[in-house]
């Protein structure tokens, strides 16, 4: 992918070159760092003395601590490169037991893409009267001028209905789908008066940029605005400044000699926020707490669909968690000592402490259960998702959010209930992942993943789309490529993440906290030894 420069003589570089790379939550992106000693200016790595490696995922990095990552280097397995003999690295991430090689410190940092929101209001008076039997409805529609000279729609605002003196509702905005970034862009406004049948009229328009509309946060008193089509209206205040721009209708001033205006936009407030990112959070500490919830109904026997979904996903979750223990639920089968039907209870038969060691520990865990409880039913989901959520409910600070992952091989049986739970738990800190195996039908998860029609119960709509539903079948590779398959199933069910995570913080008024500071190399990070 690339190479970093040269640092002469040290065994503690602290290299300056960086490399950019596209980031996707949901994807695992391996890494694998190469370290070499430079004997001559050849390009070719098999004349140059190879140091170690080390290999990781960007998740890993992006997940640690402040987003550094300290690994340790190994020299890996490696063969003999066939003319020179030298040691040249292989793919493997094995070792060479009591070999010191040294550490990598690997840091990651989002770069900065104009993510300021502007939040604005406006108010209009004596606008023309368009309706015969009333007055106006009159909305407004914001233009981002492009390069080559045409306009492109970027904001609709409400209608008003029947009044020339409307009071728009506060919107928001990206200010790179306002004006791209360039502040002094030229934005088209046009005002229209709402018709029914789609056939709007047309009352005026006015134009004006991103750094005319932020100046109305202007310290100063007395604030003149220019505006090309017909000049501007200045308001002195007691202290604040609004910025007035009159309406023009271009028709109307060719026709009509003593036309001055079709009323005038008024800015009543405008800010400006920065929008925060998942990463923002997770650079800031929040951790991604993972919990497991595998299905024991009498259907089950599918291990190996069953143990390829919990990896594909698992396996990129487990970055963002520091400690990988994870809560391992069962729900559905007969557990000892008496027998009785549980739809909640751990895999590793510790109540006290649910938790297994990654990814592997759930796996061992879920085998070990199989000996010891017996397949039953039905298929409920209420009592898992209530677990989950009532540690999601006890921590809303912003420092941890809670995905639930659900797999599963049978017909829902709860189904009010679960809809209950989830409309409650969209509350929270949390996101569900169902991953239906076999040929069941799974119509009953779809109404729960929400995405067309949010889910409600009792009359109450849930705040929040939390739920993400995949049927294992449409992923399984008819060649046998396994890797392939469940990549494409990790993307899919994670992708929704971070926007969940972020409707919720931001839902909140969460922000998150400061990254710890950056790293500052103290002349003994990498010690190698040859």
């Amino acid at each position: 992918f690339g190479r970093t420069e040269v640092i002469d003589n040290t065994l503690n570089p602290d290299f300056v070159r960086k490399f950019i790379l596209d980031y996707f939550f949901e994807e695992k992106q391996n890494l694998r760092f190469d370290l070499y000693d430079v004997d001559s200016k050849s390009p070719d790595l098999s004349k140059h003395d190879f140091l170690g490696q080390t290999f990781c995922t960007l998740g890993e990095i992006v997940g640690s601590s402040g987003s550094r990552l300290e690994k340790p280097l190994t020299m890996g397995a490696f063969t003999l490169h066939s003319k020179t003999g030298k040691p040249m690295p292989s793919v493997s991430n094995g070792g060479i037991p009591g070999k010191k090689c040294g550490t990598i410190i690997l840091s990651a940092e989002e770069l900065g893409n104009c993510r300021d929101v502007a939040t604005m209001q406006f108010c209009a008076n004596k606008l023309d009267k368009k309706d015969f039997f009333g007055k106006s409805d009159p909305f407004m529609v914001f233009y981002r001028s492009n390069e080559d000279g045409t306009f492109t729609i970027c904001h609709k605002t409400e209608v008003v209905k029947n009044t020339l003196n409307p009071v728009w509702q506060p919107f928001s905005i990206p200010v790179r789908a306002l004006c791209n970034g360039d502040y002094d862009r030229t934005i088209k406004v046009e005002v229209y008066d709402w018709d029914r049948d789609g056939s709007h009229d047309f009352i005026g328009e006015f134009t004006t940029s991103y750094r005319e509309l932020a100046r109305g946060q202007s310290q100063f008193n007395v604030y003149e605005v220019s505006d090309v089509l017909e000049g501007s209206l200045n308001i002195k205040t007691a202290g604040d400044f609004i910025l007035t721009k009159e309406v023009v209708n271009p028709k109307k001033k060719m026709k009509k000699k003593k036309y001055i205006n079709s009323g005038t936009v008024t800015l009543l407030s405008f800010a400006t926020e920065s929008e925060h990112t998942f990463l923002d959070y997770i650079k800031g500490g929040t951790q991604i707490n993972f919990t497991v919830a595998i299905d024991f109904t009498a259907s089950n026997g599918k291990l190996n669909a069953y143990a390829m979904a919990l990896k594909a996903v698992g396996e990129i979750i487990q970055d963002y968690d520091s400690d990988k223990m994870f809560p391992a639920l069962g729900f559905g089968a007969k557990i000892p000592p008496d027998g009785r039907v549980s739809h909640e209870f751990p895999l590793n038969g510790n109540s006290e402490n649910p938790h297994c060691s990654g990814i592997e520990g759930i796996l061992e865990a879920y085998h070990d259960s199989l000996k010891t409880v017996q397949l039953y039913g039905p298929t409920n989901f209420s009592p898992v998702v209530n677990h989950v959520a009532r540690y999601a409910a006890a921590v809303q600070d912003g420092t941890q959010y809670f995905v639930l992952l659900i797999i599963t091989d049978g017909v829902i049986s709860d189904m009010a209930q679960t809809k209950e739970a989830i409309v409650n738990a969209a509350k929270l800190p949390m996101s569900i992942i169902i991953v239906g195996v076999g040929q069941a039908e799974f119509d009953a998860m779809v109404e729960l993943d929400g995405d067309d029609v949010r889910i409600s119960s009792r009359g109450k709509v849930a705040e929040r789309d939390i739920v993400q539903f995949v049927p294992f079948r449409d992923y399984i590779d008819r060649t046998g490529n396994h890797v392939l398959s469940m990549a494409r199933l990790a993307k899919d069910v994670l992708a929704e993440i971070p926007d969940q995570f972020i409707s919720y913080m931001k839902g909140r008024g969460i922000k998150p906290n400061p990254a710890p500071p950056p790293y500052t190399p103290t002349g003994h990070a990498l010690q190698t030894e040859i």
